[in-house]
């Protein structure tokens, strides 16, 4: 209708009137010129949205500007279509597929004969620069399929039109032009590319990838990007990069001696003497905090029947990355079809379902370093942070419903303690709330929720929501740590489920002497043992603190004469309680030392005929330009306070 207006209330609460039809460019135009110009985006209704779109009826809008909440999302968006386009603008006769936004940047796979180099990436970016610089439009319209299938088949791409023939039927079909290029994508993007800044994005690598993940599809080629804010964010993530290659566990477990993999056991870990003595001291540190923690430990079988695994309801969720084991039993008709264990849960339950539990049982908390195999492909292994056989420091407590927030405050407050032990001070916590599809009442998922949420701020204040993330039986929350190097990852778990204990049958006798559901709660702190040591790795930077150290101490000698000395020196430290060793070879002091730093010894003592004659050492501690010659006694006591594990302090 001619001349009908709508009302516009802005985040500030205030309204205006604007003609229908008005966009947020409009808007922003009206508010300030300084807010047009900053503008890249917008939210209608808190949809966020082009500010190109044309409003119809009455809505929130607020203007978005390079500084908000998903303006990085829209930069690296916009930053993937430059990049085809400044790809096909090169080399026409390429063919452009799809180009999503992905953790710290992009990637768009592209349909080419000859594989792109390096020099090919440095000619893209410069390229992308030519097109940012034009400040080209952006701009979009809504096709219908026949019309759109048809243009992508004038044009040669037929990657496209496979694309459009998958949308729903009723499904818009939105076409974007940067200039005078063209892209099939839902948007929203940027309103020029000028908005993109030109010294904040790289191009990182190139990689084989299946069309549409298949393998029985086209090889196509990846260009991987990254893009920021601005020159000072790329420069730092560039940096972290650096950091990260130089930390690499993998690396550092060569030179370190702590583990290798072979393919004679794709994804199982061969750990070494000291890996194992980096493994040994952790679980020894984790199974402490644990018993003080009121937790009993357990263990269960590592192959297990089928038909637990379909009672549990794994068998149909995890069958493909279960490893199966067929056995002909003697007094069998058929073979019995068995599978390592994925996961610990099942038979947790079962541990709990022989004999009765009263409610004065619980909350009863049952641990286990539980060997599970699961089957990961080939590509998605990475040394120890993705394999195939691990240990989990898994547990399980058992419940009632009104223990929910307790239990979770105590297990907050213990994953704090050992997170900060271990060197990691920061964590973030995820909070998953019910999805679409779950099993239990609205009634118990509102218990449960709200038990979570208070147990958080009985804690701590600050968290995110993750609404309908949660597992299909129950609300869960995520630990993240930070890293040293401002990494997250993502390592403890807390999980409600209301329903394994149904499908397995457990019950505890109620104060009403009826029997009743227990609530099962699964939670883990390392997450598993390989990838955390894994992470431990490279938080330190191979540079473990002492008590985790492999090898702590080594006493080396300068000449042979001081020979006898060193090895009085490394009996007392023995005992101790060190791990010290001796270096009596016939190599000099310096290269001796250069050796043991670069295996990450924390502490070499150095003795010569001086330190024989006055009964005593000269230490150096690993990165320390300079050594310090102190009494043995002094070193003794200082070095044996240093390895006594955190929890075993005074």
């Amino acid at each position: 209708m001619d001349g009908a207006q709508i009302s516009i209330t802005l985040p500030d609460g205030s309204s205006r009137s604007f003609p229908a039809g008005t966009t947020p460019a409009d808007i922003a135009a009206d508010i300030s010129k300084s807010l047009a110009k900053s503008a890249i985006a917008a939210k209608i209704d808190g949809t966020l949205t082009d500010l190109s779109r044309p409003i119809e009826a009455d809505a929130e809008v607020a203007i978005v500007t390079a500084r908000d909440e998903g303006a990085l999302e829209l930069i690296r968006h916009d930053a993937a279509h430059i990049m085809a386009r400044a790809v096909q603008e090169l080399w026409p006769d390429v063919k452009v597929t799809i180009g999503p936004v992905i953790e710290n940047g992009w990637y768009y796979d592209f349909d080419r004969d000859e594989p792109f180099s390096s020099d090919d990436l440095e000619r893209i970016e410069a390229k992308m620069r030519e097109i940012i610089a034009a400040r080209d439009p952006v701009r979009t319209e809504v096709w219908d399929r026949a019309r759109a299938i048809a243009h992508y088949e004038e044009q040669n791409e037929p990657f496209k039109v496979e694309l459009i023939e998958a949308i729903p039927e009723g499904q818009p079909i939105r076409m974007y032009w940067h200039g005078d290029w063209q892209d099939l994508c839902r948007g929203p993007h940027l309103a020029h590319t000028g908005q993109v800044p030109a010294d904040a994005f790289k191009l990182m690598s190139v990689a084989g990838a299946y069309w549409r993940g298949d393998s029985r599809n086209k090889m196509l080629q990846r260009i991987y990007g990254v893009a920021f804010r601005n020159k000072q964010d790329l420069k730092a993530y560039l940096h972290m990069l650096e950091e990260a290659a130089k930390r690499d566990h993998r690396k550092l477990g060569r030179e370190m001696q702590l583990f290798h993999m072979q393919e004679e056991a794709p994804g199982m870990v061969f750990w070494h003497p000291n890996g194992w003595t980096v493994y040994r001291v952790l679980e020894d540190y984790m199974r402490r905090r644990l018993t003080a923690a009121g937790y009993k430990e357990i263990k269960t079988p590592q192959v297990v029947d089928r038909k637990l695994w379909e009672a549990s309801g794994h068998w149909d969720k995890y069958r493909e990355n279960m490893f199966i084991a067929e056995v002909e039993e003697e007094h069998a008709q058929e073979k019995r079809v068995n599978a390592l264990k994925p996961m610990n849960c099942p038979c947790h339950v079962q541990v709990y379902n022989h004999g009765l539990k009263s409610y004065r049982d619980l909350p009863l908390r049952m641990a286990e370093f539980g060997a599970c195999h699961r089957y990961e492909p080939s590509g998605s292994m990475h040394g120890l942070m993705r394999v195939r056989g691990f240990t989990q420091d898994d547990a399980h407590i058992f419940c009632t419903e009104d223990q929910i927030e307790d239990e979770c405050a105590r297990f907050i407050d213990l994953l704090s303690g050992i997170y900060a032990d271990l060197g990691f001070t920061r964590f973030d916590i995820k909070f998953s709330t019910r999805p679409e599809v779950r099993v239990g009442s609205d009634e118990v998922w509102d218990k449960a929720e709200a038990a979570l949420e208070k147990a958080i701020l009985a804690v701590r204040n600050d968290y995110d929501i993750d609404p309908g993330e949660g597992a299909f039986y129950g609300p869960k929350l995520d630990f993240k740590l930070t890293d040293a190097i401002g990494r997250e990852w993502q390592c403890g778990t807390f999980q409600a489920d209301f329903n394994l204990p149904e499908r397995l049958d457990a019950e505890y006798v109620g104060e009403d002497g009826a029997k009743h559901r227990p609530v099962m709660l699964h939670r883990a702190i390392l997450g598993s043992f390989e990838r955390f040591i894994g992470i431990l790795i490279e938080n330190y930077a191979g540079k473990f603190p002492l008590w985790l150290a492999p090898r702590q101490v080594v006493v080396a000698s300068i000449v042979s004469d001081a020979d006898p000395y060193v090895h009085e020196v490394v009996k007392t430290l023995r005992a101790a309680g060190l791990r010290a060793e001796a270096d009596v070879r016939n190599e000099k002091i310096n290269y001796k030392v250069r050796e043991h730093s670069v295996g990450k010894v924390p502490v070499i003592l150095a003795i010569g005929m001086k330190e024989v004659e006055d009964r005593t050492v000269s230490m150096r501690r690993l990165g320390a330009k300079s050594s310090e010659v102190l009494a043995l006694d002094a070193v003794v006591s200082q070095l044996r306070d240093e390895a006594t594990p955190p929890d075993l302090r005074d």
